[in-house]
């Protein structure tokens, strides 16, 4: 037995699949183009999606920056007050990786 590549032997039925699927796209693109546009896609959201849309909004009306907070840190810098805990941060950082 001799094997002649990586080449498939070709049957003739692949190129008949192929035409076969062409045809069928043919003939729904067809009929997608007879259709009327009362057909158009619709959506509707569910409860649940209009609250996360609503909370959405809400958030991007609140302010990136939170002046009463950045206020504070910086008189407790200015006061010598702002004290920094060293192992808080560093297990912070290590729960974060």
């Amino acid at each position: 037995m001799k094997i002649h590549g990586n080449i498939p032997i070709d049957d003739g039925k692949p190129n008949e699949r192929l035409r076969e699927v062409h045809k069928n796209r043919d003939i729904d693109n067809k009929d997608n183009a007879n259709k009327t546009d009362d057909s158009k896609d619709k959506i509707s959201l569910s409860g649940k999606a209009k609250e996360i849309n609503d909370l959405k909004r809400l958030m991007n009306d609140l302010p990136e920056i939170r002046s009463d907070r950045v206020d504070a840190l910086k008189k407790a810098i200015d006061s010598g007050n702002y004290n920094i805990d060293a192992q808080k941060i560093a297990k912070k950082i290590v729960e974060e990786l």
